[in-house]
């Protein structure tokens, strides 16, 4: 058969399994939500942090959080608390977490002070960070940092109508300290938001993210309720009209501050760790805002952001190199070339030292490692890039590889070369999946972890007696879904002299969270990288690959590996996906309906994950969901935190919680945490079903799903089938054109930079 060759639907109704095609849907596809389709990064934390309530959609108003991932599993400071003899590891762990979370709220707290990162950088990014410093210390001013104002002003709406819009109950994805909040502390809160006409639900998020002050800070300050997960500016204005009245206006300071620190953490969860300055006063505009560039500049003055220049500015008459100086016809062969514009970016600083500790990190493991000598090991590999592999990183301290979903056995040969040589060597995946895949690839389950396993002490080897990870050699797998501040721990986890090796396919979607931490060391060639030559068999892996270069081919599938199903709507596309996963692919390819996982665009609309899993519940297993809304034997997934999206199956609830079985690891989910915290799982997004694969998938691409394809995002999803891969085809030519010209949406970073202002010995070519 041909698979997705960009025909009309209609054209290939003799391609679907045995009867898979019957008489469709006749209901009308109901009207796409705005973030129901939303592009590669938006989708990113809606897929990652979303919560059970649907939180990172649109229709819900609500933004999940980017929670400071840096304080799962991070002990490397556990020694400080007491001494290692008379703490066990599980005690370590949790001081060490209790530490770093007390690091984070204070830093929060004391916005103003220097932050204490980027000791180890030189050149320019040492000089930026100084800069950025003296901003903060009120040594110079941030105007001397930015650029010049836009030379027309941005259209200017009115400021916002009386009538705010209703506040909607948010619960973030994490609040650890309201969790602990006192009565009097909530009640306290209740009682302003009551006064300012928000719901009381509010208050224990407000107090998660505020700490106990926050009834006196909303009190006084009422736009910090911008801080919460899933309030808008509109909304937030409402609530401090209703507390200052005639004293508020839309050029309040407090209002801009609040407005800038929303609009990063805004971009954090569209995966940016920084913006340009101009599009922040562009947003600042719309938002009524009459002067963006004297709000931006008070936010930077008052440590909401950290400002930050990329690029060289030109050196002042009489300066610069001494040598270059010398050389006239030089000087003046230089001053005629165009030089890179400045670019001056707003950070939050959680993200500025997430970045800074990353770069200085990678530089000191490639600067710490000595080489070593695995020629025999290498010989001994199953594959050429194995063996390039190996060699490669007996020669290094860090290596990025790059491959497909068959080039995973070249990490594994490594780590099985690695530990035949005696060395305590690891790997890290990011999903349960890819632990069970990459265990049975070594042919041991000792050398497989998940990497938040890995990070909390749940698995692995523990810390050593310096709190670093006791390991020779980690590979990391699936790195594209690193982001920066899951990064940054691991790598400050590592000891001196641990090789590092980063590994995973550059075509898949990025990271839930904020960074591009894989694309970034690629980018930046700070470390010796190896290409796998290993191609992906079969149909799906051909048509795979056609996609990673932009191309939607044809390909031969006499056992109908690859399937179109031709829809006309979304009521159709739903009908068939049901047919497809109870009947059709388990008669034709022996493929039970639970080893088979549909993927679609978006959460909301007529064939959405919701939609999508209320109709494979009611065929699959119905029932009155009389555990908060699930049933034993349902799918669902687990979102423990922003950025993790863990598959399982529900298997009883009681008094504590829900009882899932997440990929054979027994999960309690308690009773307060099931609704932020699980959703039904027959149905997910890309993002969530990135680093794992099933043995068959339905892509269901409905024609509201047009506007959310881009090339990575189709690359990921079809990727995701290991024996058979059927696709619900809706979307006409909107697929090929995804694919042949819609890139990945480019993420604003600063790790690149960093890295390449890091020397670092005998770098890539």
């Amino acid at each position: 058969m041909t698979a997705l060759p960009g025909e009309t639907p209609g054209t290939v109704g003799t391609d679907t399994p045995q009867d898979a095609v019957s008489s469709p849907d006749t209901e009308a596809p109901e009207a796409a939500e705005p973030s129901d389709t939303p592009a590669e990064a938006a989708e990113a934390t809606a897929d990652g942090a979303e919560t059970a309530a649907d939180g990172s959609d649109a229709d819900t108003d609500t933004d999940a959080t980017a929670a400071d991932s840096t304080a799962d599993g991070t002990a490397d400071k556990a020694a400080d608390a007491a001494p290692a003899a008379e703490l066990s590891e599980a005690q370590a762990e949790l001081a060490a977490q209790r530490e770093l979370r007390e690091r984070i709220e204070k830093r929060k707290a004391e916005k103003a002070a220097p932050i204490a990162a980027g000791t180890g950088l030189s050149g320019t990014a040492a000089d930026l960070l100084a800069a950025v410093r003296a901003v903060e210390s009120g040594e110079k001013a941030g105007t001397q940092f930015f650029d010049s104002p836009a030379t027309a002003p941005a259209a200017r709406r009115p400021a916002p109508a009386a009538a705010a819009q209703p506040l909607r109950a948010a619960v973030p994805t994490a609040a650890p300290v309201a969790q602990a909040a006192p009565p009097e502390v909530l009640d306290a809160v209740r009682a302003v938001l009551v006064e300012g006409g928000a719901p009381e639900a509010l208050a224990r998020p407000a107090v998660g993210v505020l700490g106990e002050q926050a009834a006196e800070l909303l009190r006084t300050d009422p736009w910090q309720l911008l801080a919460v997960p899933g309030v808008r500016p509109e909304q937030a204005d409402g609530f401090a009209r209703a507390l200052l009245g005639a004293e508020c206006g839309p050029d309040d300071g407090r209002r801009t501050a609040a407005l800038v620190g929303w609009l990063l953490e805004r971009a954090a969860l569209q995966g940016h760790t920084a913006l340009d300055t101009g599009a922040v006063r562009a947003a600042l505009a719309e938002r009524a805002v009459t002067d963006p560039e004297a709000a931006v500049r008070d936010a930077v003055e008052e440590g909401v952001a950290l400002v930050f220049q990329e690029g060289d500015e030109p050196e002042p008459d009489g300066e610069g190199d001494e040598e270059g100086a010398a050389d006239g016809a030089g000087l003046a062969e230089d001053a005629d070339a165009p030089r890179e514009p400045v670019q001056v970016l707003l950070g939050l600083d959680r993200y500025a030292l997430a970045e800074e500790s990353l770069a200085d990190g990678l530089a000191r493991l490639v600067n710490a490692c000595e080489k070593a000598d695995w020629a025999e090991a290498a010989a001994s590999a199953p594959s050429p890039s194995a063996a390039e592999l190996i060699r490669t990183t007996a020669a290094a301290g860090l290596v990025a590889h790059s491959g497909g979903e068959a080039a995973r056995a070249e990490p594994a040969a490594l780590i099985a070369a690695a530990r035949g040589l005696g060395l305590r060597a690891l790997g890290a995946t990011h999903s349960e999946d890819g632990r069970h895949r990459l265990a049975a690839a070594t042919g041991d389950p000792d050398t497989a972890v998940t990497l938040a396993g890995l990070l909390s002490g749940a698995q692995g080897p523990g810390r050593d007696e310096d709190g670093a990870l006791a390991l020779d050699l980690l590979v990391v797998l699936d790195a594209p879904q690193l982001d920066v501040e899951g990064a940054a721990v691991l790598v400050e986890a590592l000891a001196d002299g641990t090789r590092l090796v980063l590994s995973g396919d550059p075509g898949v979607l990025g990271s839930a969270g904020a960074g591009r931490v894989f694309a970034d060391v690629l980018a930046a060639r700070a470390c010796p990288q190896v290409v796998s030559r290993t191609p992906d068999p079969g149909p799906i892996g051909e048509l795979v690959s056609g996609i990673g270069i932009g191309e939607l081919n044809q390909v031969d599938a006499p056992g109908k590996e690859v399937v179109i199903v031709p829809v006309r709507d979304a009521g159709e596309a739903v009908h068939r996906t049901v047919q497809l996963v109870a009947d059709s692919v388990p008669r034709a390819f022996s493929i039970p309906a639970e080893e088979t996982q549909v993927i679609t665009v978006g959460h909301g609309g007529a064939a959405g994950t919701r939609a999508l899993n209320e109709a494979l519940k009611q065929r699959l297993n119905p029932g009155p969901g009389r555990f908060g809304g699930f049933d034993p034997g349902d799918r669902v997934v687990h979102v423990p935190a922003p950025g993790r999206a863990v598959p399982g199956v529900v298997r009883s609830a009681d008094a504590e919680g829900l009882r899932l079985d997440c990929g054979g690891v027994p999960v309690l989910v308690p009773q307060e945490r099931v609704e932020a915290s699980v959703r039904h799982g027959w149905a997910l997004s890309a993002h969530q079903a990135a680093g794992m694969r099933w043995p068959a998938a339905v892509v269901v691409l409905p024609g509201d799903a047009a506007q959310g394809l881009s090339r990575p995002w189709v690359y990921t999803a079809f990727g995701r089938g290991e024996r058979h891969l059927s696709v619900v085809h809706g979307v006409d030519q909107a697929l090929p054109h995804a694919v042949a010209q819609v890139p990945a949406q480019e993420r604003t970073t600063r790790l690149r930079p960093l890295l390449e202002a890091l020397p670092t010995p005998d770098a890539a070519p």
